[in-house]
């Protein structure tokens, strides 16, 4: 299996890239997606290559029955997944990871970070914390992220220039579409599958073999019928908060990191705004719509308030109806976390009105979820609570 790398969208990132008003901006810009894609595109290449010959042992590696956490962002996938991934039969990517594919690129680091504990005085680790404070710095507010922590596999698309994470480089959802993935050709889902595929299964053989991977990924609510496809025995966790809450923390999300990197594009920002808006209500439905076609693959909802009150009840739940078994070791680690589910203070603001949402157009479009998960109440009970501290 050779790297992959989707030439169309590369060459709609160069056209955005070009159009950049500012000319340091679009200098910068035409520099990396030039230059600096294709230079990691071509090295990863290599190294997928030298994988099968360094390390056979991929070929013969299974992958049975993955988990994937998906549902809206800000609706617990995190969460959910740090819990399930504290058991051991899962295996995750971390970021770093995501960034370096290749199993021969992983081994490299690996290797790396030997020479840097026995030999330099981990100064090579000093230098990576410094930098992930100022990169991840001023947004683990809303969202944590360390070089070491699991993080979303659509991530290992993004040298491929196939993944959601360009969006939040800059403000370009009316150019590319890195949701609808279901809607490609499907030969065109294919090859994206296969190369995910392939990058899981070095993941599995990297972390063991006997393992299963464990995935979160809000944008894979685009593309449950390609994960079906590709992995037939997959079982499927969904995730569901109010969307009054999870539409305008992913837009302030974003906003963040646009404006992290400079002086945004104002139009292509509130363009990206209401893509993302229609996009939000597809990520909610969609699950459901292919769900339904799909009977027999096991899957399991999970209520955010249930979540963050009961998580020991709710994870327990979770494996019931996915067909696992909880282990005593697993329970205590849950029991623990139960122990320290408390209500808290985010310092995450951010509201309906700050990006001229219409709470009428989300009840009406997600009303039938509304009235399953009682959400009106939620809403009514926060403006009793906002009317009384006025």
């Amino acid at each position: 299996m050779l790297f992959y790398f989707d030439f169309r969208t590369w060459l709609t990132l160069i056209r955005s890239a070009a159009s950049e008003q500012k000319p340091s901006r679009r200098r910068s810009a035409l520099k990396h997606v030039l230059l600096v894609v294709p230079l990691r595109a071509l090295a990863h290449t290599v190294f997928f290559f030298l994988d099968g010959i360094l390390f056979p042992g991929i070929w013969f590696q299974q992958v049975r029955n993955p988990v994937f956490i998906i549902g809206h962002a800000r609706s617990g996938t995190t969460l959910t997944h740090r819990l399930m991934g504290a058991d051991g039969r899962f295996s995750a990517f971390k970021y770093w990871e995501l960034l370096l594919p290749s199993l021969t690129e992983k081994k490299l680091v690996h290797l790396v970070a030997w020479l840097d504990r026995t030999v330099f005085g981990r100064r090579i680790e000093r230098r990576l914390r410094a930098w992930e404070e100022r990169v991840f710095g001023p947004i683990r507010h809303i969202h944590h992220m360390a070089l070491d922590i699991p993080e979303e596999d659509d991530l290992i698309f993004f040298d491929s220039c196939a993944s959601g994470f360009w969006s939040t480089r800059v403000p370009n959802m009316g150019d590319v579409d890195f949701f609808h993935i279901d809607q490609r050709p499907p030969a065109s889902r294919r090859r994206l599958m296969r190369f995910y595929r392939a990058c899981v299964r070095r993941q599995l053989y990297l972390n063991g073999g006997n393992v299963i991977h464990l995935s979160k990924n809000p944008v894979f609510c685009g593309r449950v019928q390609a994960l079906i496809e590709e992995f037939p025995d997959a079982r499927f966790v969904i995730m569901y908060r109010n969307p009054y809450e999870t539409i305008p923390s992913l837009l302030k999300l974003l906003h963040t990191g646009w404006k992290m990197r400079g002086d945004m594009d104002a139009g292509k920002a509130l363009e990206s705004s209401r893509v993302s808006v229609e996009i939000s209500f597809e990520t909610y439905l969609h699950p459901l719509e292919v769900l339904a076609r799909h009977p027999q693959v096991p899957r399991a909802e999970v209520d955010y308030r249930a979540l963050i009150a009961q998580p020991r009840a709710t994870i327990e739940k979770v494996y019931a109806d996915l067909g696992l078994t909880v282990s005593d070791a697993f329970r205590a680690t849950l029991q623990k976390e139960q122990d320290k589910a408390r209500k808290h203070e985010t310092e995450h603001r951010y509201s309906m009105e700050e990006f001229g949402l219409d709470s009428r157009e989300i009840r009406t479009r997600l009303a039938p979820l509304f009235e399953r998960f009682g959400w009106d109440a939620d809403t009514a009970q926060s403006a009793a609570v906002e009317e009384g501290r006025s």
